[in-house]
């Protein structure tokens, strides 16, 4: 592509076309082909919910820490992009269990295995969102994050939308093979979730491993060593056919609860409140992430 055409999207209306290439058609299909082996974990997050963070907690499980990788997807591939990107789903891994990332909708997802649900409050999924692809797929500055929320995160633009993502994997929540966790319990209490992630994945949690996995996943450690973790092996695969120029997005920010109330005006937090009314509670009965929060709470 041609240089004076690598720039960064200036609107929303713009982001959302290049975003149309940001997976091939072939790298899709491949991922649609997978057959999951019966101990396969699949980390299925909508995105900007702490699936890098999932990612590292299961690779410290199965690998007692090891860090010998140029960036978490190359060991935790991320199964729609892996052709894109020149990785292998189908054979072993560095070890087992096998383990993958995804934002697939419970209709798309691969079927066996084991899978690890994350949700976490739309509202703070909207300002993670922003952050990311500021500077990355849109100019710095030259999107707010009411634009993403009126005009990507509200709409169910596609199958990869919270909504959908969410709906599609709740009726199964209770399902022996799939573990649904909350992003804010999870940061309330990260030990205890510690335990039920490594008792899903067949992973004995002795306390050398339980010090080892709290400490490289503790967001300390993950900003430190931040190019592990910033996808920029997806970002190098797919900027040009994106037509973006070099570089990529903030991966490891504060991973904070409540972000929301800083940076969304009340009007997108209100757009986001009816929404959830509108898509969420008549199929679940929950009138808000609270009331979500508090029953995975228990």
């Amino acid at each position: 592509m041609a240089e004076q055409q690598l720039r960064r999207p200036q609107s929303m209306e713009e982001m959302l076309q290049r975003a149309a290439n940001l997976i091939s058609e072939q790298s899709i299909g491949n991922a649609m082909s997978f057959t999951p082996r019966p101990d396969d974990v699949f980390i299925n997050t909508y995105p900007k919910s702490g699936t890098t963070w999932l990612q590292q907690i299961v690779h410290g499980l199965r690998t007692r820490g090891d860090m010998q990788f140029e960036e978490i997807t190359e060991v935790v591939p991320w199964l729609e992009t892996a052709l894109d990107m020149g990785l292998d789903i189908h054979g072993d891994q560095v070890a087992a269990p096998r383990a993958y990332k995804l934002h697939l909708p419970f209709p798309m997802a691969p079927k066996g295995g084991k899978t690890i649900i994350v949700v976490r409050d739309p509202k703070d999924v909207v300002v993670s969102q922003y952050h990311f692809w500021n500077g990355w797929f849109f100019e710095a500055g030259s999107v707010t994050t009411t634009e993403i929320v009126q005009v990507m995160f509200i709409p169910r633009v596609g199958p990869l939308n919270y909504w959908e993502h969410l709906l599609g994997w709740w009726p199964h929540r209770n399902d022996e093979q799939v573990l649904v966790l909350g992003y804010e319990l999870m940061k309330q209490d990260f030990p205890a979730t510690l335990e039920r992630i490594a008792d899903f994945v067949g992973c004995k949690l002795d306390d050398e491993l339980r010090d080892i996995v709290l400490r490289q996943s503790s967001i300390e450690f993950m900003r430190e060593h931040e190019r592990q973790f910033d996808d920029h092996l997806f970002s190098d695969a797919r900027n040009e056919a994106c037509g973006l120029p070099p570089g990529t997005g903030s991966k490891v920010r504060k991973g904070a609860v409540g972000d929301h109330n800083a940076e969304l005006t009340p009007e997108a937090a209100a757009m986001i409140d009816e929404a959830w009314r509108r898509e969420i509670t008549p199929a679940t009965g929950l009138e808000s992430y609270s009331d979500l929060r508090d029953l995975l709470a228990g």
